[in-house]
């Protein structure tokens, strides 16, 4: 099943992940309509034409016109709508998502799921440190990494069409994990990088650090401005791997800590070509 221009695809939830998914659906002739508790924002993107249509409550046309629905919401939120309202979907509706982690939502959604709609999980690795419709702009896809998250649940056809969606939106690189092996990697390149930029915010109280500072310590801590809503509960619910990369870290922290207690100054540079070597693979990309 390819991604069909001749029906619309909802949204539901038009933050700025959503929202971008809107523009750049828009902006390829998908006719996209929006579910949003906020009447602001469903006036917002119906003025500046990123949906056709758009409700604050839960409508059964909207839902009925579709068999395309993107989720953007905060997991517990997700995981309660398809409680309350799957009833409501058509049949044959295929739904994906946004949502950072992936087992503690894959699972409980698939496993209550009717078995005439489909579940394919994905995780765009694109955002910014702001937040709503408003500021919603679907260059962020560009150059970045998109994550399509199956089970033994979903069929070739779903897991395809996820991918399209990936590459419709722009992203440069699809790949696909278990939802074990994504909530493992996010722990590491997501999650315990905002721990460790929160760290190094909140482990000194001088108020005029940002007379001193130069661009590594910005660039580094540019995470530390954080949804603490969202990013306490993606924590808590990808808890062990993220306990799991932190106390990794931590170690790593204590190896580089003595060999600068030691005065290893081999050590120390074997230890920072191996950073830089590593880094690298990033420039390649």
């Amino acid at each position: 099943m390819p991604l069909d221009k001749t029906r619309p695809i909802l949204i539901v939830g038009l933050g700025l992940i959503g929202g971008s998914y809107a523009r750049a659906l828009t902006r390829q002739g998908y006719r996209v309509t929006a579910i949003d508790t906020r009447a602001e924002t469903i006036d917002y993107a119906l003025r500046e034409g990123l949906i056709a249509a758009g409700s604050t409550q839960v409508d059964a046309a909207l839902l009925l016109q579709t068999r395309l629905i993107i989720f953007a919401l905060y997991p517990h939120v997700f995981v309660e709508w398809i409680r309350e309202h799957q009833a409501e979907l058509a049949p044959d509706t295929v739904i994906t998502d946004v949502t950072g982690v992936k087992s503690a939502v894959v699972y409980p959604v698939q496993e209550m799921l009717r078995p005439d709609v489909e579940f394919i999980a994905a995780h765009p690795m694109a955002g910014r440190e702001v937040y709503g419709v408003e500021s919603s702009d679907d260059a962020i896809f560009r150059q970045a990494n998109y994550i399509v998250v199956p089970t033994a649940k979903n069929t070739p056809q779903a897991i395809a069409l996820c991918e399209e969606l990936g590459r419709t939106l722009g992203f440069a690189h699809i790949s696909r994990l278990t939802p074990e092996e994504h909530d493992t990697m996010i722990g590491f390149v997501s999650q315990l990088t905002h721990v460790i930029a929160m760290g190094l915010m909140t482990c000194c109280d001088n108020t005029h650090l940002v007379d001193y500072t130069g661009d590594s310590f910005r660039d580094l801590t540019r995470i530390a401005r954080i949804n603490d809503i969202m990013w306490s509960e993606l924590f808590i619910l990808n808890q062990q791997p993220l306990l799991e990369q932190i106390d990794v870290f931590a170690a790593e922290l204590e190896k580089l800590r003595n060999i600068i207690a030691a005065g290893d100054i081999p050590a120390l540079r074997e230890k920072m070509r191996l950073s830089s070597e590593r880094r690298a693979w990033f420039d390649k990309k």
